[in-house]
C-alpha cells in the first residue's frame, strides 16, 4: 500500500492500494480518482501502515483512503468505521475529517 503525507493548512493523508495507481473508476456519476501525483508516496506493509494512521490521526489530518486492503487497515487503525466506507466499481474508499 502506499501512502503520501501532504502539508497544507492540514495534513492530508492519501492512501491507497498499489495496484490501483494510476487508474480511475466511475459509477452512478462519481469518480475515484487515483493519481500518482496525490497517491504515489512510501510503500508500507500492513503493520507499518496501521501504526503510522494512528500516529497521523492524532494530528488533524484529513485521510483520503481507497482500495481494499488500505480500508481494512484504516479500519483497524480505528480512523474509520464500517459505516463510513463507499465503494465504486467495487473499489471501497473512506475520506475522514479528523
Amino acid at each position: 500500500m502506499l501512502i503520501k503525507v501532504h502539508q497544507s493548512y492540514r495534513t492530508v493523508v492519501a492512501v491507497c492500494d498499489s495496484e490501483l495507481l494510476g487508474k480511475n473508476f466511475e459509477e452512478d456519476k462519481k469518480i475515484l480518482d487515483v493519481r500518482e501525483s496525490f497517491y504515489k508516496g512510501e510503500e508500507l506493509e500492513d503493520k507499518e501502515l496501521i501504526e503510522k494512521l494512528i500516529d497521523l490521526a492524532k494530528e488533524d489530518a484529513t485521510f483520503n483512503i481507497i482500495g481494499r486492503k488500505s480500508v481494512q487497515c484504516a479500519l483497524r487503525a480505528g480512523i474509520i468505521q464500517e459505516s463510513g466506507i463507499k465503494v465504486i466499481q467495487k473499489v471501497p474508499y473512506a475520506l475522514v475529517l479528523l
